[in-house]
C-alpha cells in the first residue's frame, strides 16, 4: 500500500471584521493561543471549547509553532485595537458615579 502525501488546509479562517476564527466555529486564534501559552494541552482546549474538533486545534498549533513570529504580532495588533475600543468607549461613557447612579436609579423604581 502507498501512502498518498497530501497538502492539507489550516483550519483559520479571517471574518469580516479581520478577526481570525478556528475551525468554522466563533472560537478566535487568540484564545487558542493564549489557552496554549497558559500550558492547555490540545485536548484541554477541545475540552474548554467543545465546538473545535482536536483535529483543527492540533493543526492550529502546528501553524503556530511553525510561524510564531507571525501570529504574535497579529495577537499584539490585536492586543493594541483592543486596548484602543477599550480607551474610546471610556471616553464616550462617563463610569465615575456609576454605581451610585445605579442605585438611586433602582430605588426610583422599586
Amino acid at each position: 500500500m502507498i501512502l498518498t502525501i497530501e497538502q492539507e488546509q489550516v483550519p483559520l479562517k479571517t471574518d469580516k471584521h479581520g478577526v481570525v476564527r478556528v475551525g468554522g466555529t466563533r472560537v478566535t486564534l487568540d484564545t487558542v493561543i493564549a489557552a496554549f501559552k497558559e500550558g492547555a494541552t490540545a485536548e484541554e482546549i477541545v475540552y474548554r471549547y467543545p465546538t473545535l474538533r482536536l483535529a483543527d486545534v492540533y493543526a492550529v498549533l502546528s501553524y503556530y509553532l511553525r510561524r510564531e513570529q507571525e501570529i504574535e504580532d497579529y495577537l499584539s495588533q490585536r492586543q493594541h485595537e483592543s486596548e484602543q475600543v477599550r480607551q474610546q468607549n471610556q471616553a464616550l461613557f462617563d463610569l465615575n458615579g456609576m454605581r451610585d447612579r445605579l442605585l438611586a436609579r433602582q430605588v426610583k423604581t422599586g
